[in-house]
C-alpha cells in the first residue's frame, strides 16, 4: 500500500479546490489527506470544508473574513492561520507533501515559490505562476528537486502522453482548444458582447475570470506559455487547435510522425488526481469515455484576427522577460474591467497590447521586478482609455 500523502490546497472554495476534494473523498482516506486548506474570503465554505475533512490547519488571507469565523472551528482540532504568511507558513509544513495552486491569477506565485522553496511537490492548475515567472519558478524546482505537476487538462494530456517518448524525440506538442462560447464568430459579431453571454462556456464549468479567458483565447495564451516553461520547449515545439467536443485535451507528435493523444470526458477531476498519485494511476471518481457510441472529432485552425490574446501569448513565448507579468497583469486588469462593466469585450486584448508595448521590459528580472511590472500594468489597464 502507498504511502498516506498529506494534500495542502490552495484555493479549496474555487472550482479546482473543490473537485481536488472530491477525489480526496473518493479516496477515502486510502492514499490522500486533506491536510491543508486554504481561501481568500469564503470563509462559511472554507468551514464546511473543515468542518468534512478535517484538516490540521486553514488559512484565510482576508483578514475581515477570517474575524468572521468565531469559535466554529472548536472541536476539528483545526488550526486557523490568517494572511498570506498563513499560507506560506501552511505549505511549508515538515509533514506536507503535496500542494494543490490553485489560487487564481498571480496571487498565486507567492505560495507556489515557498511551496518549491520547501521542496514540496506541486500540483499546478495556476498557470499564472509559470506565465509571470516562469524561468526563475522552474530553476527553483530543479534546484530544491521539487517535482512540478500540472493540473491544467491540457498540460496534463502533455506530461502523460510525453511519457511514450524521449524529450529529443519530441517534434511538437497541440495544445487543444475548445474554442469558447464566440468559436465561428466574427469582430463585429463580437462587438456588444455581455459578461454574461462570456460567462456562458459550451463545455466546461469554471470560475468566471478563467471562463472570460476561454472566451478571449487569453486562456489558450496563457497555456502556451505554461507549457514552454513546465516542459522545456521552443516557440516552434508549441501549436494550438481548435476541438470543440474537448474530448482530446492535447496532443504529443515525435519525429517519426507519431501523434500521441490524451482523451477522456471534460473533467478536472481526472488530470488532478493524475498529479496528486503520479506516477501511479488508480481507479478515480471521473466518468468515463464510451467509445461504443458514435463519435465525431473536429480540429480547426483557431481564428487569430478575430481572438488576437492568441498571438499575445506566442510573442510573450517567444520574449520571456517581463513580458509575461505584463500580460498576465493587464489581462487580469482587463477581465475585471469588463466584468464590472467598464470595458469592452474586444478592449480586453487590445489594453493588454498597450501594456505590453509600454512597460520597462527587462529580459532577465528578479522576482522583485516582476512585482513591480505587476503592479504597474495593473495600474495602467485600471486608468487605461480604449
Amino acid at each position: 500500500m502507498a504511502d498516506l500523502k498529506n494534500i495542502v490546497i490552495l484555493g479549496s472554495t474555487g472550482s479546482i479546490g473543490r473537485s481536488t476534494l472530491d477525489v480526496l473523498e473518493h479516496d477515502e482516506g486510502r492514499r490522500l489527506r486533506a491536510a491543508g486548506l486554504a481561501a481568500h474570503s469564503s470563509w462559511q465554505r472554507l468551514i464546511e470544508q473543515a468542518q468534512q475533512h478535517r484538516p490540521r490547519w486553514v488559512a484565510l488571507t482576508d483578514p475581515e473574513a477570517a474575524a468572521r469565523v468565531d469559535g466554529q472551528l472548536q472541536g476539528t482540532n483545526t488550526e486557523l492561520w490568517i494572511g498570506r504568511e498563513g499560507l506560506v507558513r501552511m505549505v511549508q509544513q515538515p509533514e506536507v507533501d503535496t500542494v494543490v495552486s490553485a489560487i487564481v491569477g498571480a496571487a498565486g506565485l507567492e505560495s507556489t515559490w515557498a511551496a518549491l522553496e520547501a521542496g514540496k511537490a506541486v500540483a499546478l492548475a495556476n498557470k499564472e505562476t509559470l506565465v509571470v515567472g516562469g524561468s526563475l519558478i522552474t530553476e527553483l524546482a530543479r534546484e530544491r528537486n521539487a517535482p512540478l505537476l500540472p493540473v491544467d487538462s491540457e498540460h496534463s494530456a502533455i506530461f502523460q502522453c510525453l511519457r511514450s517518448g524521449t524529450p529529443r524525440e519530441v517534434r511538437r506538442v497541440i495544445l487543444t482548444s475548445s474554442g469558447g462560447p464566440f468559436r465561428r464568430k466574427t469582430r463585429r459579431d463580437l462587438e456588444g458582447v455581455t459578461p454574461e453571454q462570456a460567462l456562458n462556456h459550451p463545455t466546461w464549468k469554471m470560475g468566471p475570470k478563467i471562463t472570460i479567458d476561454s472566451a478571449t483565447l487569453m486562456n489558450k495564451a496563457l497555456e502556451v506559455i505554461e507549457a514552454r516553461w513546465l516542459f522545456d520547449l521552443t516557440p516552434d515545439q508549441i501549436e494550438v487547435v481548435v476541438h470543440p467536443e474537448s474530448i482530446v485535451h492535447s496532443m504529443v507528435e515525435f519525429v517519426d510522425g507519431s501523434v500521441i493523444a490524451q482523451l477522456s470526458p471534460p473533467d478536472m477531476k481526472l488530470p488532478i488526481q493524475y498529479a496528486l498519485n503520479y506516477p501511479d494511476r488508480v481507479e478515480g471518481p471521473s466518468p468515463r469515455l464510451d467509445l461504443t457510441r458514435a463519435w465525431n472529432l473536429h480540429f480547426e485552425p483557431p481564428d487569430r484576427e478575430t481572438f488576437p490574446c492568441l498571438e499575445l501569448g506566442f510573442e510573450v513565448m517567444r520574449r520571456g522577460g517581463t513580458a509575461g507579468a505584463a500580460l498576465n497583469a493587464a489581462n487580469e486588469a482587463a477581465v475585471s474591467r469588463f466584468l464590472e462593466g467598464s470595458l469592452a469585450f474586444l478592449d480586453i486584448p487590445r489594453a493588454c497590447r498597450a501594456a505590453l508595448d509600454h512597460h520597462d521590459f527587462d529580459p532577465r528580472p528578479s522576482l522583485q521586478t516582476l512585482e513591480r511590472v505587476d503592479a504597474w500594468a495593473r495600474q495602467e489597464v485600471a486608468r487605461w482609455v480604449p
